[in-house]
Parts: C-alpha cells; structure tokens; sequence
C-alpha cells in the first residue's frame, strides 16, 4: 500500500471514529466515549507519521531533481508536444508547479531538468 492510500485509510478510519464518538456523546456512554478519543489519538499520531513520511519522501525526489546539471523552463509549444521533447532529450524530468513537488521545490513555471543542456 503507498502512501497516499494509507493516508486516505487512516482519515476514513478517523472519520468514522469522530460519527461514532458524536453518537455515543449524545447517548452520554462514558466506556465508549474514551475508547474512541484513545483511537482518535492514536489515528491523528499515524496520520501525522504518515504525512511526515510522504514529505521526506517528495523532498529526496526534489534533492535528486534538483542536483541534476541543467534545467530551464519549458515553451508552449514543448509543453504540448511533451512525447517528442522526453524522446529527444535523454533522462528528462519535467516539474510542474501544481505537483507536490514542484510546490516543494517551489517552482513557478513547467520546468525541465536534465543531465545536459537541451
């Protein structure tokens, strides 16, 4: 299971955990009250890994871009004949802003990276 799954799990679990504490509040059962505040804690601390997780994953990938030797930003016309620039141009990377890691990177147009000048 990636990551992002685990993370949309947990988040299912936790909201199904928070209906079911709203009921038992509303019922006044103090057994069932605590049981799902304890697994309401214990979800938000594996959400929280998780999220941690997926963020050092997406700032390696953005290390490994970003020690690549060239990069520039991409034109229109590359832009939307992107299957001809990736054949032509050996081992290209291309970022958009609008991914997690391009927001990482912080990047602010459609950019390519590569080993040598393209």
């Amino acid at each position: 299971m990636n990551l992002n799954e685990e993370l949309q799990n947990l988040n299912n679990r936790m909201d199904k955990c928070q209906r079911k504490l709203a009921a038992a509040i509303q019922r006044d059962d103090k057994v069932i009250i605590k049981q799902f505040k304890d697994e309401l804690l214990s979800l938000n601390k594996k959400s929280q890994n998780v999220k941690h997780r997926k963020s050092s994953e997406v700032s390696g990938k953005g290390k490994d871009v970003k020690s690549l030797a060239f990069n520039r930003v991409l034109t229109k016309a590359e832009q939307a004949d992107m299957g001809k620039l990736k054949k032509s141009v050996k081992d290209l990377v291309v970022v958009h802003p609008m991914t997690a890691l391009g927001r990482s990177m912080g990047i602010k147009a459609v950019t390519g990276f590569a080993p040598k000048a393209f």
